[in-house]
């Protein structure tokens, strides 16, 4: 009924493959499966063993637990959905947004362009300075 999707790294140096933690209730059929991104503290960019997870971290899930609601970090996929997916639990946060960073290609083409500019407003600057500076 609840998946808790944890953060990349929680069994670091171990392994980095993403961690689920799976609800169940017996005796009842599942209609909805809640999901909970789990997010790192502030700061963090990853777990590690000088930074692992702990205990007190699941205060936010804990609290979001008695009253669900959809969330930033909270949502709801219906069984029916999760049969057309072929039974596939990996589903996404809705409310995350999906960053597209472009072709490398592409990037670099831009980066170049950019540092030519750059390096002409800096010559340009630099002759201004000596100008004033009567050099």
């Amino acid at each position: 009924h609840t998946i808790v999707r944890l953060p990349k790294g929680v069994f670091s140096p171990y392994t980095s493959i993403s961690t689920n933690i799976l609800f169940f209730e017996k005796g009842k059929a599942t209609e909805e499966i809640w999901f909970f991104e789990h997010p790192y503290p502030q700061g963090y960019k990853s777990y590690s063993r000088s930074k692992p997870l702990t205990i007190k971290e699941f205060n936010r899930e804990k609290k979001w637990w008695e009253k669900r609601e959809v969330t930033e970090f909270a949502w709801q996929v219906s069984v029916k959905e999760i049969e057309e997916r072929n039974f596939n639990l990996d589903c996404k946060n809705p409310h995350s947004m999906e960053i597209n960073h472009g072709e490398p290609d592409e990037l670099m083409a831009e980066y170049e362009e950019i540092s030519q500019e750059l390096a002409a407003v800096q010559e340009a600057l630099k002759a201004e300075l000596m100008l004033a500076l009567g050099s």
